[in-house]
């Protein structure tokens, strides 16, 4: 299993997301995408992608000013 990570840091919604949703589909199924982000909207923004597109939201944390997830693809 290979490593599947975005940086999304200086971006502003709606751009954690949509970057997201095209590195996903590069993630096969059952494998974890890692972002990190600095847009306090993330937080909500990654858990209503994930009930909406069926993918897992496994850990959301922050880390200083750094917002970070953990998506298995669905």
């Amino acid at each position: 299993m290979s490593e599947h990570v975005l940086n999304a840091e200086g971006l502003n919604c709606p751009l954690p997301i949509l970057k997201a949703k095209k590195a996903l589909k590069a993630v096969p199924a059952g494998e974890v995408l890692k972002i990190s982000s600095t847009d306090p909207g993330s937080v909500a923004d990654f858990a209503a992608f994930c009930k909406q597109t069926g993918n897992e939201l496994l850990s959301s944390s922050t880390e200083g000013d750094i917002y970070k997830f953990e998506i298995r693809r669905a």
